[in-house]
């Protein structure tokens, strides 16, 4: 490796991610699945399922950082935990 080359982090945001696209979403209280349902301007509109079986809508800028799990995106940082306090939606389905 040749001296003085660094590696470079690529960052990804909401911007890169298409409508459509699946990602985990912190609540108050828990982690939720949420999908990319709208890009108007420079707000990504995010559509969250709730375990009751509702949803509901969160807007968030489009430069908005994602995380990766693997391949699992997250919008929080603090993605270490969404495995434990990830919400349970009703199995039936």
């Amino acid at each position: 490796m040749a001296k003085g080359l660094e590696t470079t982090e690529i960052i990804i945001t909401l911007a890169d991610l298409p409508i459509g696209s699946r990602l985990l979403v912190k609540s108050k209280k828990d982690w939720r699945s949420a999908v990319i349902s709208k890009i108007i301007d420079e707000t990504v509109t995010l559509t969250v399922s709730s375990p009751t079986g509702f949803s509901y809508r969160l807007r968030r800028n489009l430069q908005t950082e994602i995380h990766f799990d693997g391949e699992i995106p997250i919008l929080e940082n603090d993605s270490k935990e969404w495995r434990e306090n990830f919400v349970k939606y009703d199995v039936r389905w």
